[in-house]
């Protein structure tokens, strides 16, 4: 069983997620800074300062924290079939390579800058170039953008952008550990490789089976067979070196070719949110204020100089897919967020402390990519909520 205090510690994660929900809902502001804010007010770096009692990351609220990711990502893929992936895959392509040219290199170089070394600087271009998935998603389905046009674009560079992470994460861990079994690293890269081709393969031709799995008149059994069917997928992808990310998005591409697609999505929708909220608060949660004071002018730093960066490869993402202003405008804003995956950036960094990084630039590393997504995630989220007043100043200024 667990702890005598883990079930007053869930519940009250719940009560303070449904708290702070009711206060964003109340005054029209998206939920997920205020999930990330109530999670960094009762953590063990704050409340556990100046309170009796106060909140810890344990396996559960991490776990959860996957499962939201994971359920987020099917919910894109039930939106992004095959079909639509290949017929724009030039344009997937085009707007993932300008993102990842600007991005990354603006990181790249960034990072060389400011640390004059290969790893640290590989490290820094990764953690500013990805943009959140999760996030960003949440985001679309909140504010009713995922059947507009500027959906389409959007979730072409997010899905270029995981595919590239996938490989970027199984050379930076390589590089972290020595960097020496270069033998080790092709074959973790071909790993990965295959898997997310055989996961191609199986939406292809997997529809007739996916069909027959998911066929029940129970809403329960639905629910449960949906999710045994995805969280076993994506932790496979995971086991393997593949984001559980990707792997969600790719059995959502599969599902959304059956007749499944209207109930799963009524069924799952409280699930999913329940479990995003999870993972919005757990980043609150695993947040220091006092180590990012640490690295507050490196944080600054790479918000003035990624920001822009980002708006600027989401808007040609826009213009690449041939939409007007307005449109490409709302692009570059929903590309803003950074997430998960410069969190997972984060702990390899940590990880490498003592071995090929020093301690204390392991922790910088650390902080500051903690700080980044926390200050992204904000800013990201308050410029798609705020989008219309934007798109109408952009689109006076060059139209």
């Amino acid at each position: 069983m667990a702890g005598e205090t883990a079930l007053l510690e869930l519940g009250l994660l719940f009560a303070a997620v449904g708290l702070v929900g009711a206060l964003a809902a109340r005054i029209d502001q998206s939920v997920i800074p205020f999930y990330i804010l109530a999670g960094m007010v009762l953590n063990p770096f704050v409340a556990g300062r100046v309170a009796p009692i106060s909140l810890e990351t344990t396996p559960f609220v991490e776990l959860g924290a996957e499962v939201g990711i994971v359920l987020l990502l099917l919910f894109l893929g039930l939106e992004f079939n095959l079909d639509r992936l290949l017929a724009d895959r030039a344009r997937i392509s085009a707007a993932g390579a300008i993102d990842f040219a600007i991005n990354f290199g603006v990181g790249l170089l960034l990072g060389y800058v400011l640390f004059r070394a290969v790893l640290p600087a590989f490290l820094i271009a990764g953690a500013v170039y990805i943009s959140s998935s999760a996030i960003i998603s949440k985001s679309l389905i909140d504010l009713g953008w995922i059947a507009n046009d500027e959906a389409s674009p959007i979730l072409g560079t997010l899905v270029a952008e995981d595919l590239l992470i996938a490989l970027y994460l199984v050379v930076a861990s390589a590089m972290l550990a020595g960097g020496s079994d270069l033998a080790g690293t092709v074959q973790s890269m071909g790993v990965a490789v295959g898997f997310m081709l055989g996961l191609l393969v199986v939406v292809h031709y997997g529809t007739p089976v996916f069909e027959a799995l998911l066929e029940t008149n129970s809403r329960e059994f639905l629910v449960l067979r949906a999710l045994g069917l995805v969280v076993p997928i994506a932790g496979l992808g995971l086991l393997l070196g593949v984001s559980e990310a990707v792997a969600a998005f790719f059995v959502g591409m599969a599902v959304s070719a059956t007749g499944h697609v209207s109930r799963l999505e009524t069924l799952l929708e409280p699930v999913r949110d329940v479990f995003a909220a999870i993972f919005f608060f757990w980043i609150g949660l695993v947040t220091d204020p006092l180590l990012l004071g640490e690295v507050l002018g490196l944080i600054v730093l790479a918000v003035f100089l990624t920001t822009p960066t980002k708006l600027a490869s989401g808007y040609l993402a826009g213009r690449i897919y041939g939409l007007n202003v307005r449109r490409s405008t709302r692009v570059a804003l929903g590309m803003t967020t950074r997430g998960e995956f410069t969190l997972i950036i984060a702990a390899l960094a940590l990880s490498g402390a003592g071995g090929v990084l020093s301690t204390g630039l392991a922790e910088t590393i650390y902080a500051f990519a903690v700080g980044y997504v926390l200050v992204m995630s904000v800013l990201g989220t308050t410029l798609m909520q705020y989008a219309t007043p934007i798109e109408n100043a952009v689109s006076r200024r060059f139209a």
